[in-house]
């Protein structure tokens, strides 16, 4: 029997609506970088799209025009006041003074160059994952970038913790590592007043996304009847390849207009991940009026109907 695709329209419903067509193409480096060290900072980690100042009216959100990987404002509302620094090889404003171990450590452990721990908002905890070769390489990319003279203020402190080792062995557990370093968790896992996971929640949406974007609720990712269970490989690939969804275009702060980057083998293992979560009912859908959630403790469209 075929089943309904209806659970999967309902978390789908995500972020929609914010135009179609191929994102407009923009300039990103003055010589050719190499081509893992972009491909991760591009199109899995969102380096770039994290450390530049975005059009926000443009479909797919790229970088404005000379800014890209030279830092940005506000991400959203709220973290009011803080910019991601310059990464590209500037020696004044820049990370051109920065030797390679403390681009690694400012990566991969939160410790700023000149010393003390990065604020939060930098997901080190995520990028220690990351392998010492694609470190490399996406440092390696930063390295190749032209210089952009632009200043930020200097980011908030944190804690300082070590790179763990990742097991890569299967396409699932390939996946695993993929959606780390490209932070799915961060917009997908809801958390409590004081930023911690809700335990329980891992990728079952719900987490406000508000900023020049819109005001939405990530969907739930895992194979929970309320979550994706109905969407097939071939329909997620073409999703994070596209923005497109059946029916309507998913609004970029799911940022399909990077991910779109993301090679095809890349994007079946995240598939196949996602596919081994432990299903979560929690329903979430941004075309409705918001409501409680006793899961989340955020309200969200069908929140309503969270009451387990």
């Amino acid at each position: 029997m075929k089943k309904s695709r209806a659970p999967f329209l309902i978390a789908a419903t995500l972020l929609f609506a914010c135009g179609r067509g191929e994102p407009p193409r923009h300039e990103l480096m003055a010589s050719e970088p190499p081509d893992r060290g972009r491909y991760l900072a591009l199109h899995v980690s969102l380096c770039v799209f994290c450390h530049s100042e975005i059009d926000w009216k443009a479909t797919g959100f790229p970088p404005r025009a000379e800014s890209a990987a030279a830092g940005r404002t506000p991400f959203s509302d709220s973290l009011p006041g803080l910019s991601a620094p310059n990464l590209t090889p500037d020696r004044d404003t820049g990370a051109g003074r920065w030797t390679d171990d403390q681009f690694d450590r400012a990566m991969r452990r939160g410790v700023a160059p000149e010393g003390g721990a990065l604020h939060p908002a930098m997901p080190s905890d995520a990028f220690r994952s990351m392998t010492d070769e694609d470190a490399a390489a996406v440092i390696a990319y930063f390295r190749s970038l032209r210089p952009v003279r632009k200043a930020h203020p200097s980011p908030p402190r944190r804690d300082d913790v070590r790179p763990a080792p990742r097991d890569l062995s299967t396409p699932a557990k390939r996946g695993e590592y993929l959606a780390t370093i490209a932070l799915c968790g961060r917009c997908h896992t809801p958390v409590d007043d004081r930023g911690t996971p809700i335990p329980g929640m891992a990728f079952a949406g719900g987490v406000r996304l508000k900023g020049p974007w819109g005001d939405l609720h990530s969907p739930n990712l895992t194979p929970d009847a309320s979550g994706i269970p109905c969407l097939a490989e071939k329909d997620f690939v073409h999703a994070m390849k596209t923005g497109e969804l059946p029916g309507h275009t998913m609004n970029a702060i799911m940022p399909w207009g990077y991910y779109r980057g993301m090679s095809d083998e890349d994007l079946r293992s995240l598939f196949a991940y996602l596919a081994t979560l432990a299903p979560v009912r929690h329903f979430v859908d941004n075309s409705v009026a918001p409501t409680p959630c006793r899961k989340c403790g955020t309200p969200h469209g069908l929140g309503d109907r969270n009451r387990e």
